[in-house]
């Protein structure tokens, strides 16, 4: 088998996935998904509870982002601006409604 099939082909037990390529769409999802997590936005498996966010990682999430947009300014394609774009502005939406939800009373 060589290198090319390897990587295609599903791992075997005990091998590790292969990562995919570094690129700047691939460092904004993963800055995306940190700020979602710690939002209470996504869940693994079978998880049923809904936990408490973390709004201090989930600001430090979006604020690496709003950094990473302002050192680039000029220098990404229309589709990486937009992803950087759109990526913020989702996620500071989702803040401001987890901070109002923190700063309301238990529904009944």
């Amino acid at each position: 088998m060589n290198e090319t099939d390897r990587t295609a082909a599903a791992p075997e037990a005990g091998e590790a996935m292969p990562l995919p390529p570094p690129t700047f769409e691939y460092l904004v999802f993963s800055i995306r998904t940190q700020a979602e997590l710690s939002l209470g936005l996504l869940r693994f498996g079978k998880e049923e509870e809904k936990h408490e966010p973390d709004l201090e990682a989930a600001r430090h999430a979006i604020d690496l982002l709003a950094m990473l947009q302002e050192k680039v300014r000029g220098n990404l394609s229309v589709e990486e601006q937009r992803l950087l774009d759109n990526s913020l502005t989702e996620l500071r939406f989702r803040y401001v409604q987890a901070v109002e939800e923190r700063g309301r009373p238990a529904q009944p």
